[in-house]
């Protein structure tokens, strides 16, 4: 695992844009508002899994839902009767059954979801509390189990979501207030490609102090002693860490094509990622489900105009209904003019006679003339499932910049992602777990993406 150690220059300073008048009106409302530094936090890297959305379902999030002994919280956006509904539903008899025949207290648990059909978002309580679902609506309506099987436990389900489209996108699971997973999966049948991280220590508080804001309407004080028991303790193996919100906006500040993109909200994940696209100095790596957010575009060329590498591996044809109506466009168009603008870069900086150097180690080409830089390499990769892998669609969203900052979680490169939906990511910092995490989405990748465009 990573060891601490200091930040390094390209995450310092991102809360500066949260303290800017903007920044502050934007997350006034926010428990952060006051004081962005203390998203900035430390966290242990325990597991990071990946597979279909039910393999996610089976080697992480079960096994932790089981050893839980007071309280589970799960989040997600989408819930769906599912093999991975099974499984969560086997889990809570299985964890209300140990609890009975144990003699402890009812175990706290809390199932929060945006989305199941969109009929149910049409016709979805504009209540800020959300629509609090009974025990006699969990079997009917959502396909758990029935309440005389659960006597074990404390259950609350609950949904939120705002019109238009201001749907809770995260997905994440906490346990007993000291284990956390972020896998990229719903609950829903889909045979995606998913990843999912468990992370322990002091992030956990504020993850937990994140969902106590949305989704519990008291929304009482949180207790830190947690926090100060990982931080008086600082094992070796804490890597520095951010948390990401950004919460959701019902206004999606849609603009005529012909005009400038207005620009995104100033969320801790828009920030933080939009600080490090533009500090990145070697290499920025995306994998997204979709790309249609047209700041991150301009990033990118930006970035390549630089000398930065930059890769992506994205999908084809993949929730296009959606894309239409809050971007008003697709990935693969997206792409096609991001090529097209890396095109025109290219003969820009031919014509005025920038000469570059040898491709060097890191697969970067760089100056060789005073004052003059190469046009860093674009690769552009489709998904393209076979016969042998059970993967229909890829829906992790992973960020590596440089090879040192991995930021995980459900916010998508697209338009929904960075102006409407509620999303959460977490940073990790430090080469070590950059590579490993690399090294896990490169082998569960393998022979599942095709070189849509290729320069270098």
């Amino acid at each position: 695992m990573e060891a601490l150690r200091p930040s390094g220059s390209s995450a310092t300073n991102w809360v500066d844009k949260l303290l800017t008048p903007d920044g502050s009106y934007e997350n006034r409302f926010h428990f952060w508002g006051k004081e962005p530094a203390t998203l900035s936090t430390t966290a242990i890297v325990e597991d990071f899994t990946t597979g279909t959305g039910e393999a996610v379902f089976t080697d992480a999030i079960v096994p932790l839902i089981l050893s839980a002994q007071s309280e589970v919280i799960l989040v997600t956006c989408f819930w769906a009767c599912s093999p991975s509904l099974t499984k969560l539903s086997a889990a809570l008899i299985e964890l209300s059954r140990r609890s009975l025949a144990e003699g402890l207290p009812r175990i706290r648990v809390r199932l929060c979801f945006s989305s199941r059909s969109l009929l149910q978002k049409l016709l979805h309580s504009t209540n800020c509390g959300g629509e609090k679902y009974p025990p006699s609506a969990w079997a009917s309506k959502l396909g758990l189990p029935p309440p005389e099987q659960l006597q074990g436990l404390e259950l609350q389900v609950k949904s939120l979501f705002f019109l238009p489209f201001s749907v809770l996108h995260p997905k994440f699971v906490i346990v007993d207030r000291r284990v956390a997973l972020l896998p990229s999966c719903n609950v829903s049948w889909e045979t995606w490609l998913e990843c999912c991280l468990q992370i322990s220590g002091p992030v956990v508080s504020k993850l937990r102090r994140f969902w106590t804001e949305t989704w519990e309407e008291d929304n009482p004080a949180q207790s830190s002693e947690l926090e100060e028991e990982w931080e008086e303790t600082r094992p070796s193996s804490l890597v520095l860490t951010s948390l990401l919100p950004s919460p959701q906006h019902q206004n999606p500040h849609f603009r005529p094509l012909f005009l400038k993109a207005t620009p995104p909200p100033l969320t801790p994940l828009n920030v933080y990622l939009f600080h490090n696209l533009k500090a990145a100095k070697t290499s920025i790596d995306i994998t997204t489900p979709n790309l249609t957010c047209k700041p991150v575009l301009s990033a990118l060329i930006d970035a390549l105009e630089r000398g930065v590498d930059v890769n992506i591996f994205t999908c084809r044809r993949m929730m296009m209904v959606e894309q239409l109506v809050t971007a008003g466009t697709i990935t693969e168009f997206c792409v096609w003019r991001l090529v097209r603008r890396y095109k025109t870069l290219s003969r820009r900086i031919d014509h005025t006679h920038v000469s570059a150097s040898p491709k060097k180690a890191s697969g970067t080409t760089r100056d060789v003339e005073q004052g003059q830089r190469a046009i860093g390499r674009l690769n552009i990769q489709y998904f393209n499932a076979t016969a042998e892998r059970p993967e229909a669609k890829c829906h992790i969203k992973c960020t590596v910049i440089d090879e040192s900052i991995v930021i995980l979680g459900s916010g998508n490169m697209d338009r929904a992602s960075w102006y409407t939906s509620q999303e959460l990511g977490i940073a990790l910092e430090g080469k070590g777990i950059a590579r490993r995490i690399m090294q896990d989405l490169s082998s569960a990748k393998e022979g599942l993406f095709d070189h849509c465009y290729y320069a270098g």
